[in-house]
């Protein structure tokens, strides 16, 4: 056997091997982004997922070494109709293909990705295998069977750093923010220090107390796996309620959302893009936002604890968006920050949660 992406349902892509060669197992989803992989692979949100891109051609701009959202690549598999093997942009430094090879990721291409987005839009993200090394389909089902896919996994402790660091600390600071990283994409903090406040990072294994110390905001941002395994940050988040002003975008959405009584739910495919339109119930504006995440926050329930929902997924209806007064909090299930675009809501990093604190 060749070069193949086999699903735990027993439908098999076959196409020709790109990246490391190599077999890793992941959850299959697809990204519907036209541009960004490059921040995409290294955003630790992907951790254990293998990515099908709907674009049709991927890698023409090649990577470079401003644009990654995190130290390494993070995804373990990657899929397109065609990636390009060779790249022209004045900032790239290296092939979409080098790069992979160099951080043993295997890659497949040339398969029908229309057939395969279709198949996990109607029958949900799944358990999958990528192999390029021949490794033989006994040992592919093994592997399949013995992964213990998305649900139950508390990803984001294994992702986040092991120790806080102080990511910016201007003389005079405008503000004080603590960070509570379970996978945190490296555009928040820049985002977050561009405004001139002090930016410290804290690891999602730690407590509430080491959460807010020396703070005027508790920042919870994005990462992996399933919210509701984290039942030690969830509980910590708990304790932190009504101590301090608190934001939160993508897992650090969920983790609120748990902290004040909601529920979490997994959705059938997610979303996953840079292309989703996301209403802001708040202004009426209809903003375009890049979303990566597997699981959503129970909006009904949200109402009944005392909160209001802020931002509504327009294809959908599910939860987008929701503050509670009482405890001074605010999150949201997308990106603000984007990284590579769109550009739509970082108002609510620059402003709106800043603001919390005020």
């Amino acid at each position: 056997m060749g070069s193949i992406l086999l699903l735990e349902d027993g439908r098999s892509f076959e196409g020709e091997a790109f990246g490391a060669r190599g077999t890793r197992v992941g959850e299959v989803v697809f990204n519907t982004a036209m541009t960004g992989y490059q921040e995409a692979l290294t955003d630790p949100s992907y951790a254990e997922q293998i990515v099908v891109m709907t674009s049709p051609h991927i890698g023409n701009t090649g990577v470079n070494s401003e644009d990654p959202e995190s130290e390494r690549v993070w995804v373990s598999g990657f899929v397109a109709r065609q990636f390009s093997r060779v790249h022209s942009n004045h900032r790239a430094e290296l092939g979409l293909g080098p790069h992979l090879r160099a951080q043993n990721v295997p890659a497949l291409h040339g398969i029908d990705t229309r057939a395969l987005v279709r198949h996990i839009r109607d029958k949900g993200a799944m358990k999958g295998v990528i192999s390029t090394d021949g490794t033989p389909a006994a040992e592919l089902w093994r592997l399949l069977e013995s992964w213990p896919g998305m649900s139950g996994r508390a990803l984001a402790q294994e992702v986040c750093t092991k120790e806080p660091y102080v990511y910016a600390a201007p003389d005079s600071p405008t503000l004080r923010v603590n960070v509570v990283d379970g996978g945190v994409k490296r555009n928040i903090l820049r985002l977050l220090a561009s405004t001139g406040a002090r930016v410290v990072v804290q690891p999602i294994t730690a407590t509430a107390e080491q959460w807010a110390e020396d703070a005027d905001l508790v920042f919870f941002g994005n990462g992996p796996g399933d919210p509701a395994a984290l039942t030690g940050p969830v509980e910590q988040a708990r304790r932190l309620l009504g101590t301090k002003p608190i934001a939160g975008i993508c897992l650090g959405h969920q983790l609120l959302g748990l902290a004040i009584g909601a529920r979490t739910f997994k959705l059938p495919f997610g979303h996953r893009g840079a292309n989703h339109p996301v209403k802001d119930l708040e202004t009426g504006r209809v903003e375009i936002t890049s979303q990566n995440h597997g699981f959503c926050v129970d909006g009904a329930q949200i109402e009944a604890l005392g909160g209001r929902i802020t931002h509504v997924h327009l294809n959908d209806g599910t939860l987008a968006g929701f503050a509670h007064d009482r405890y001074r909090l605010a999150a949201v299930q997308f990106h603000p920050e984007a990284a590579p675009g769109p550009r739509d809501s970082r108002h609510l990093i620059l402003q709106r949660f800043l603001a919390l604190a005020s």
